[in-house]
């Protein structure tokens, strides 16, 4: 089979409306991943045991379970108890659930990394809880990890094709409907390819000046 150009400019506008459906389901699911993430963090640090323990077990049943049972489970079983949700939103929301426990360990790291002078500092000061965490230690610790945080962006991107399982039309999906169409999966699927290596290159390159960047700190 050989490789048909003209066939590939006519499906490729199809192919970057998917990128671009997948490229915003993973920057949505990333920013509910970091907010989510960070919630599970503070509430685990909880002086109340009841909320660290139950938060600890939530964080590990979610990182236990694959990503696609998650999506199956937001999107199939909760109209069952009348939350239904369309594609994209629970694909938005199976995403940032599942690597929000994931960022929650990354932030946990950072938190840990700070130096114990700094907590100290902040009881001999007397400084309420909100500001300890909000002026002291959480800019230190998100400074710490944000290389590692950057490569969950990239992680979760290269999973997005398993929003297709539930009826998201993202590049994978668009590329499989042109296939079936026209029966020929060679050029589409090989573009779909490319193009997941293209942005994830790019985003790479961007997490190593960050890495770079926030090292000196």
């Amino acid at each position: 089979m050989s490789w048909d150009w003209n066939y590939t400019g006519e499906f490729l506008p199809d192919l970057l409306s998917g990128l671009r459906i997948t490229i915003v389901a993973t920057l949505l699911g990333y920013l509910l991943a970091l907010a989510l993430g960070l919630v599970w963090t503070l509430l685990r640090r909880s002086r109340n045991p009841f909320v660290s323990q139950t938060t600890r077990w939530v964080v590990e049943f979610i990182r236990s379970t694959p990503l696609l049972v998650q999506l199956y489970f937001i999107f199939f079983v909760f109209p069952s108890f009348g939350l239904t949700l369309g594609p994209l939103t629970a694909g938005v929301i199976g995403l940032g659930l599942h690597f929000s426990a994931y960022t929650s360990e990354v932030y946990r790291a950072g938190i840990e990394d700070v130096p114990r002078g700094q907590w100290e500092a902040t009881v001999a000061l007397n400084l309420p809880r909100r500001r300890v965490w909000q002026d002291v230690i959480l800019p230190q610790a998100v400074r710490k990890v944000v290389p590692t945080l950057g490569n969950y962006l990239i992680a979760m991107f290269k999973d997005s094709p398993l929003l297709l399982a539930i009826n998201v039309i993202e590049l994978l999906g668009a590329a499989y409907k042109v296939g079936t169409e026209t029966l020929r999966f060679l050029e589409p699927i090989t573009v779909v390819g490319l193009l997941f290596v293209l942005v994830s290159v790019v985003s790479s390159i961007i997490v190593r000046r960050l890495e770079r960047r926030y090292a000196t700190y």
